[in-house]
């Protein structure tokens, strides 16, 4: 067992836990990604300037990560075009769904909302069909 691996999943997993817990208890707001991009999109508002903030931590954070660790592993095996449907189909799911993994499997589940249950147990049974079919179907 790689202790290293260990201890940074569970450094991230507080971090990202806190970082949750200190949006919803300074400005009542759920850390859903999706819903913050989207409030950001019609126009400026007051409240433009917090969800800025915390896109620009979620970029900051993983630049510190690469200057620190020195290699991020990315390996991308499908065409751009796959990766532009794909956003596009998440995009939509997350629109169908009120929400998105972040909001609903970190925020919803830490509230015991029942719609954020069911939404994630979607989640996870199509994540989990959808590596079964690419890898042992097709």
């Amino acid at each position: 067992m790689d202790y290293l691996t260990v201890l940074s999943s569970l450094g991230g997993g507080v971090l990202i836990g806190l970082a949750a817990a200190m949006l919803l208890y300074f400005n009542h707001r759920v850390a859903g990604i999706s819903g913050i991009v989207a409030g950001l999109l019609p126009q400026w508002q007051t409240d433009s300037v917090w969800r800025l903030a915390f896109l620009i931590g979620l970029m900051v954070s993983a630049s510190l990560w690469f200057l620190m660790d020195g290699s991020i592993p990315i390996q991308l095996d499908a065409s751009y075009g796959i990766l532009a449907l794909s956003g596009l189909l998440v995009g939509y799911g997350t629109l169908l769904g009120s929400g998105c993994t972040s909001g609903h499997g970190i925020c919803g589940l830490a509230r015991l909302s029942k719609r954020s249950m069911v939404a994630t147990l979607c989640f996870m049974l199509t994540a989990a069909l959808t590596v079964y079919v690419v890898r042992h179907v097709l």
